[in-house]
């Protein structure tokens, strides 16, 4: 017998590696604009990083939250701006704009990897009649899914641009997967939350799921452990269908 009925997944980093290229897009675009505001302001250039910025302030969470919060860590005070800014305004949303225009750049030139295991279990599922949805912070979502070939296998799709028709709130509060959730009308204690991002398992805790399962890519498993997955592995080759069953079983009998 399972004990659930659907599994939703993030995709950057989890269905697609396009985590890393967040990752070189958002790098190319901070260290391009905080070495401007060195010549414009004299302020002394610090150089963005992978580990020291962009997974504490950016990583899983959306675009224009990801600037505003890297640059109150750095204590810059710019306009926010609004979506429609130029990708050359001084704004937190034309920032992100910038951002965007870079990753759509290598996404074209390089197009879009996947994670077979997490393709292989997708596959499972469906044909279990278990189902499956995806949930993440990005705009790109259709595009990127679109450019693998892979928008037919999940049954809903809650993305940036969904999220902000919806007014949804950002991880890690848990909106998109609760969304994701009720459009797949199953109730989130039989829904399993499958994250690489901190803000992901912490919005996949928040949300009281079945069980938050977190993808250690970034060599994070305790930091994935300490908020909020229930069980961390370096990828979903890891984990079968029965095993995330039993382990939904085990969590039901603790808590």
């Amino acid at each position: 017998m399972l004990n659930f009925d659907a599994v939703i997944f993030d995709m950057d980093g989890v269905i697609t590696k396009t985590a890393t290229v967040h990752s070189l897009a958002w790098t190319k675009m901070f260290n391009e604009y905080l070495q401007s505001r060195e010549k414009k302001y004299k302020e002394p250039f610090k150089e963005f990083t992978h580990v020291n910025d962009y997974l504490p302030y950016v990583d899983g969470r959306p675009r224009y939250q990801g600037v505003d919060r890297f640059l109150k860590s750095r204590n810059i005070d710019i306009p926010f701006g609004d979506a429609n800014d130029a990708p050359d305004a001084e704004t937190v949303c034309g920032l992100g704009n910038r951002k965007n225009e870079f990753f759509n750049k290598i996404l074209e030139e390089d197009g879009v990897e996947l994670y077979d295991s997490t393709i292989a279990l997708v596959n499972e599922l469906l044909a279990k009649g278990i189902k499956v949805g995806v949930a993440t912070s990005s705009k790109n979502c259709d595009i990127i899914l679109g450019k693998a070939g892979i928008q037919n296998l999940f049954q809903t799709q809650v993305d940036g641009v969904v999220s902000a028709n919806l007014g949804l709130k950002g991880k890690p509060e848990p909106d998109i997967f609760t969304t994701a959730a009720d459009n797949l009308e199953v109730a989130y204690d039989r829904a399993v939350i499958v994250e690489d991002a901190v803000s992901g398992v912490q919005a996949g805790a928040k949300g009281n799921f079945g069980l938050v399962i977190g993808i250690a890519r970034e060599h994070n498993a305790d930091e994935l452990k300490d908020n909020g997955a229930d069980i961390v592995v370096e990828d979903l080759s890891q984990l079968s269908i029965d095993e995330i069953n039993k382990l939904i079983a085990a969590k039901k009998v603790t808590s």
